[in-house]
């Protein structure tokens, strides 16, 4: 829920959706013949894969792309490989390699993993890519032990309850997978983010519980940091780096179920609100394109409609209604042409919004005319570009409707790219 004042004389207040109180369970997409997966790594034409179209797979099959990869997807069918080609996978137009299956329809073999390992090294081969993204792989690679583990049971964005349904019709099972990932990482200490208004629903023993306000964006992890483990996120660091790890709800749902049944699990909850704001539990495979879903729910894409992958606070817009659904989609929109707003081409005014609601800090004014420019560097050196916790705000009061958040990214984007080239 969004209020503005109509005088528009304080900031407005963004209220993130609560769960409803008898929440209807997702309605099952048919898992279609052809399904898409994404892998975070670019092709090398110079190099030999391992894996080629043609090739059979089998359902809990990792697919890697080369004998040194360490990132990998999973084949959530059996069947034959038909494609491998480049995807440009986000609003900053990070390339990755799209690998197309056709079902098998005539087998239901599949990989199953008998000897489960409660070992951070197992996790990171064989459950990185489980529904809710556990970040196992990013924690294998991170120098500083984690002490601490923080599961968000609370949204990140509005218009979502993905991660709210997650966390309290399956708390049960999200309790085993708090438990599990405590014996893989090994961490002291493990909180559970869930909003105040649903503590009364459901009840957890073992778990303490971080209560968290509707107010957006109150749940975004560097908020939670300063207000419940009062630690502030330095500038380009990552939670990780400070010993503290973030994992969705799901995530430990996912986990609990791979381990009860000794195989991974493939079924995503993803939150979808159609053109006319009516919101859609629904569950996917994962490498489901968006498309068989809309086609299911009866919602026609016209040429110039947006999908929106993620809230809309935070979400990117895809170029393709065939982007497929990925172990982190938790949310998608889909807007119609006619109530897209039309961005004009205008230049800062100096309104002085975006500073006065900026929860970090950042004097965007000035930073969105160092982005402008292409000074990165500068950029961060002088107005604090990695301080930016990607909320959007800025963005939602600016008065001259400039796309402050994707500046951000994309200045972000190109400042890593410049550290790595240097």
């Amino acid at each position: 829920m969004i209020k503005r004042s109509f005088f528009a004389l304080s900031n407005p207040g963004l209220t993130c959706d609560l769960l409803e109180p008898d929440p209807e369970a997702p309605q099952k997409i048919d898992v279609p013949g052809l399904l898409t997966l994404l892998l975070p790594e670019p092709l090398d034409g110079t190099r030999n894969r391992r894996i080629r179209k043609g090739d059979p797979v089998l359902k809990g099959q990792k697919l890697l792309l080369y004998d040194d990869s360490t990132e990998y997807a999973v084949s959530p069918v059996s069947g034959t490989i038909k494609s491998i080609d480049t995807f440009t996978a986000d609003d900053v137009s990070r390339l990755c390699t799209r690998i197309t299956i056709e079902k098998n329809t005539q087998t239901s073999d599949q990989i199953e993993y008998p000897d489960m390992e409660t070992e951070l090294p197992f996790a990171a081969r064989h459950l990185n890519q489980l529904p809710g993204a556990p970040p196992f792989t990013r924690l294998a690679r991170t120098r500083v032990p984690v002490t601490t583990l923080i599961i968000m049971a609370a949204d990140t964005d509005l218009v979502t309850t993905t991660a709210q349904y997650m966390g309290t019709v399956h708390a049960e099972a999200l309790q085993k997978g708090a438990q599990l990932l405590q014996q893989i990482t090994k961490v002291p200490k493990v909180y559970l983010v869930l909003p105040d208004m649903l503590h009364d629903r459901v009840r957890f023993d073992n778990l303490t519980l971080l209560p968290t306000r509707s107010n957006y964006p109150e749940t975004l992890p560097a908020m939670i940091m300063k207000n419940h483990l009062e630690k502030i996120l330095p500038a380009g660091t990552t939670p990780e780096e400070m010993g503290i790890c973030f994992i969705r709800a799901e995530a430990a749902v996912s986990l609990a179920r791979a381990f009860d049944t000794q195989a991974p699990v493939f079924e995503k909850c993803i939150t979808l609100v159609d053109k006319n704001g009516v919101r859609h539990r629904i569950e996917a495979v994962i490498g489901t394109p968006l498309s068989r879903i809309f086609t299911q729910l009866g919602i026609r894409i016209n040429e110039l409609d947006r999908i929106v992958i993620g809230g809309p606070m935070q979400g990117f817009a895809t170029f393709t209604p065939h982007h497929p659904v990925t172990p982190d989609m938790d949310t998608v929109l889909v807007q119609d042409r006619s109530q897209i707003p039309s961005l004009p081409d205008k230049t800062c005014v100096n309104c002085g919004k975006c500073i006065q609601i900026c929860p970090a800090d950042v004097p965007v004014n000035l930073l969105i005319r160092f982005l402008d420019s292409g000074q990165y560097e500068a950029a961060a050196d002088e107005c604090d570009l990695e301080s930016c916790i990607d909320c959007g705000l800025c963005a939602y009061v600016c008065t001259a409707q400039i796309p402050l958040c994707q500046y951000i990214r994309l200045g972000k984007h190109e400042l890593s790219k410049l550290r790595i080239d240097a």
